[in-house]
């Protein structure tokens, strides 16, 4: 079973742009993913400008074959769009963030990359709760398991 998520950015307009992750959103996975893998504004743009994805990994990658079972793609993110050819799953944009908080879609796990003192930060909601900074949430989640 899938542990659906979303993926959003705040972008310099202050609009927002949210696509839907369908495998492994939690905290230990695509949670630890994305804050060791997507701290550059410029490659979290890109991540979300592919669209919708099933599967997030390391690298945003190249276009292959969305059931491929090649090693050589493991560490890929595989994409509805631009791996197996879906449409309508373009990311979705919000006018503001106010807009996004009221409007997104809303999943089990809810990561947004948002700008905080000039700079971009990761931040989560799970289940609905409070967003928080992504940082403080992987390192509750550490000692919980200590």
């Amino acid at each position: 079973m899938a542990t659906r998520g979303t993926i959003a950015v705040e972008n310099e307009d202050g609009s927002v742009s949210q696509i839907y992750s369908h495998w492994d959103n939690y905290l230990s996975c695509n949670g630890k993913i994305l804050f060791e893998h997507y701290q550059d504004l410029d490659k979290v743009r890109e991540l979300i400008s592919i669209g919708d994805v099933s599967s997030l990994n390391d690298e945003i990658g190249v276009q292959h074959d969305f059931d491929s079972r090649d090693s050589a793609f493991d560490n890929m993110c595989r994409f509805y769009g631009r791996d197996r050819g879906e449409t309508g799953v373009d990311a979705r944009v919000f006018e503001s963030i106010a807009a996004y908080e009221k409007n997104h879609q809303y999943e089990e796990y809810e990561y947004i990359f948002k700008k905080v003192d000039g700079k971009h930060v990761w931040f989560v909601s799970s289940y609905g709760s409070k967003y928080i900074p992504l940082a403080e949430a992987l390192q509750n989640e550490a000692e919980e398991v200590e």
